[in-house]
């Protein structure tokens, strides 16, 4: 409750009116709670009010800064986390990970849909990304701290269906990885330092931000594909799966090292170093001890910084904690469950959802020490379990939980019944309109 009271006072001056910034709380409040979906009308519902319009005036039409906000909740976490951190006397690497993440949509008149690549989906589907930055502290805990939507060059063309979806004027058209600049530029401007910066093939293939990482003095541990081209010390040219073949092709040049510990223990890989032309660029080959598989990491280390193989691959093993990100966000505070279809609504959900991951984050950061009664680990795999396994420390979900108790506050008399009768009689409007503009289109068909 201190770490949620603490961020709310931080939010309340990117807000024009009192009464907005306390529905936001509400908000975040209606995010942790043990809802199944969360939307405007669930949302709504959960917070007491008696129609949904306060909800969709805070995400559409309220006067607040949602950039200003993004700061705040930025700030917020990286200060917690560093705190955690300096309390369990744990320096660790700080790491910045890149990634994006999808929400599937239906029809064409959200901003940004289309028809792409959705990782949650695992395929080609009809939906929206969103660029995210997240600020990883190693053992001690991790949450977003920066967020960019993707909007397709046609929609920013596209005059009317620029006006239909949102789209603030002089807005240009972003690649992915020009997204992952402005969402770096802003933290750099907050004063966040991050030992190295991560991110995958759509980042480490995007040259713009390389150059960007190493003109800020900032190295990196960036995924590559296997056609991408490396410069070798003897000064001839080839890929990276090239490189591997004439230089790291015999057993004797892999190394099997940890990439970090998991839930279920070490997660061991075979590594290869490959110097190229340039003493501050190394090629990272991790191979899959099972399948063989490969995976190329480009990594940049500027002058005046450690540069060793291990801390690249603890580095390297660190960009996971975004995926997990994504994972609380949706599973337990509905990133992916926002029905808006306009840009600055759906801004405006992802701030609120990281605000309240961020909460959960570093009050569980703060609290591993004191809520961690775990056994030892084994030492051999014909050990047998201890009598009593101990408790896991609190997680980010156990947490959300707590504070979901804590902030539950009983409903009005005949609340459930109300919402029960709106909802049915907003579908029964809904309905009639639909059945007419059908009615509309056949009469034109016959005519």
């Amino acid at each position: 409750m201190r770490a949620r009271a603490e961020l709310l006072e931080a939010l309340r001056s990117c807000f024009v009116r009192t009464q907005t910034w306390q529905h936001a709380g509400r908000y975040m409040s209606a995010l942790v709670s043990q809802m199944p979906k969360r939307n405007g009308w669930t949302i709504a519902e959960q917070v007491g009010d008696v129609t949904p319009d306060r909800t969709q005036r805070l995400l559409n039409r309220a006067v607040w800064d949602t950039t200003a906000a993004m700061g705040q909740v930025r700030r917020f976490a990286a200060a917690g986390l560093d705190a955690a951190a300096s309390r369990r006397r744990r320096r660790g690497l700080v790491v910045g990970a890149l990634d994006e993440t999808g929400q599937a949509k239906q029809g064409v008149a959200t901003c940004g849909v289309k028809r792409q690549y959705m990782g949650c989906a695992g395929r080609v589907a009809n939906g929206i990304n969103t660029v995210h930055l997240s600020y990883v502290r190693e053992k001690v805990g991790h949450a977003l701290i920066g967020a960019r939507q993707w909007i397709p060059a046609e929609h920013i063309t596209d005059p009317q269906a620029s006006t239909g979806m949102g789209l603030p004027p002089g807005l240009e058209f972003r690649t992915k990885g020009q997204l992952a600049i402005d969402i770096c530029a802003d933290a750099y401007a907050d004063g966040l330092a991050f030992d190295v910066a991560c991110g995958d093939e759509v980042y480490g293939n995007c040259t713009q931000l390389r150059e960007f990482f190493e003109t800020h003095g900032q190295a990196y541990v960036l995924r590559v594909a296997s056609t991408f081209m490396i410069n070798l010390p003897s000064g001839d040219r080839m890929t990276c799966a090239q490189a591997v073949s004439l230089l790291a092709a015999g057993t004797h040049r892999r190394e099997v090292r940890s990439a970090g510990t998991g839930s279920k223990g070490q997660r061991w890989y075979a590594w290869a170093w490959i110097a190229t032309a340039s003493p501050r660029h190394h090629l990272l080959v991790r191979r899959h001890l099972r399948s063989g598989e490969l995976a190329f990491h480009y990594c940049h280390v500027p002058e005046g910084q450690t540069l060793t193989k291990t801390r690249l691959i603890r580095a390297a093993g660190l960009r996971w904690p975004v995926e997990e990100d994504f994972e609380f966000s949706k599973d337990h505070f509905g990133l992916d469950q926002c029905q808006a279809r306009l840009y600055t609504a759906i801004a405006r959900h992802t701030v609120l959802v990281m605000a309240a991951l961020a909460v959960c984050a570093v009050t569980a950061a703060h609290l591993t020490d004191r809520t961690d009664t775990q056994a030892p680990p084994p030492h051999t795999p014909d050990q047998q379990p201890p009598p009593e396994p101990g408790m896991i420390p609190l997680t980010v979900p156990e947490v959300k939980r707590l504070l979901a108790n804590a902030l539950h506050h009983p409903r009005p008399p005949h609340h459930d019944t109300h919402w029960l009768n709106w909802r049915r009689r907003h579908q029964a409007r809904a309905r009639w309109f639909h059945q007419r503009t059908r009615l509309n289109r056949d009469y034109a068909l016959v005519s």
